[in-house]
């Protein structure tokens, strides 16, 4: 039955659980469900919000208040020409959503792209944070390569060529490689709507600027690493351990000794583990907010 629901029911569904707030003269979007600690959702590219659609109504659920908003360039939210792509601007942006929507404290729960941006919001907002959750993401920004899939978005000329064949067949083949270990349970036409909502509006003309856009100073590393280090809030990293380019081997256990964690928790996931375990990401969501309430007054 959810097969013969089509991409543009599925998107006004999305679009129709969530809202729509003004950022700074920016119309952005965000699910914003339950109520009690929020939990802010950062996503990465090239997805949005959508990646969040089973997360966010399993915490209000919970009895938490669940936020994923789409970044400027992406999602449903505005895609300006003139707004600067950057990871440096999007946490400045993602802090100025919190406060319009009202989050005074939030736990943080992060991933790919949303990892860097996540915690330069959290380095410049360390008293608004009750914990971070790291999912399949880079904190070296210094020494970051790119994985195969990301360098030709890089081109001026091959990002044009590398977008334009991104349709549903060739991304049905790239989401069962590095996405999930098993698609089977996710509707195809959901699959698809990522797609679909990346070329919302401008075609992906946004998404193409971020991805040229990428912050690699030792500057913003610092800013990085000040999210994770010497914090009085618990951290955390959960891993989709089969992600063939966001290896837990190279970039789950460059995390963990940034960050000095003790241990990186596997799921048996591929990069968007969000699809396939989300229930699993929610459970250890519970566990340090739990673990927050201890460690940090309220």
């Amino acid at each position: 039955m959810s097969e013969k629901i089509s991409i543009d029911t599925i998107i006004e569904k999305h679009e129709a659980s969530g809202k729509y707030i003004e950022v700074n003269g920016m119309r952005c979007f965000a699910l914003d469900q339950g109520s009690g600690e929020a939990v802010l959702c950062l996503h990465g590219v090239p997805t949005s919000s959508f990646l969040y659609r089973k997360i966010v109504p399993s915490l209000a659920e919970k009895g938490f208040r669940g936020v994923a908003i789409d970044f400027p360039g992406l999602g449903l939210s505005d895609r300006p020409e003139d707004f600067d792509y950057s990871f440096s601007s999007f946490a400045k942006f993602t802090a100025d959503a919190a406060e319009q929507l009202g989050l005074e404290k939030y736990h943080l729960l992060i991933h790919d792209v949303g990892g860097p941006v996540g915690f330069a919001l959290a380095a410049q907002n360390l008293d608004k944070i009750l914990s971070i959750t790291i999912l399949n993401t880079w904190i070296d920004v210094v020494n970051f390569k790119k994985p195969w899939p990301m360098r030709p978005f890089e081109n001026s000329v091959l990002g044009e060529i590398e977008l334009a064949s991104l349709q549903h067949p060739t991304w049905q083949i790239m989401f069962n490689k590095m996405g999930v270990n098993d698609n089977s349970k996710i509707p195809k036409n959901e699959i698809n709507a990522h797609i679909d909502i990346l070329k919302l509006k401008d075609g992906g003309d946004a998404f193409l600027k971020l991805m040229r856009n990428f912050d690699d100073t030792e500057e913003f590393r610092k800013l990085c690493y000040k999210a994770v280090q010497d914090v009085k809030f618990p951290v955390q990293a959960v891993w989709g351990v089969d992600d063939p380019f966001l290896t837990l081997k190279e970039y789950g256990q460059e995390i963990k000794q940034v960050a000095g964690l003790s241990e990186v928790h596997e799921l048996s996931s591929r990069h968007f583990l969000q699809e396939e375990k989300s229930m699993e990401i929610v459970d250890k969501l519970v566990e340090i907010i739990q673990l927050s309430k201890q460690m940090l007054p309220r």
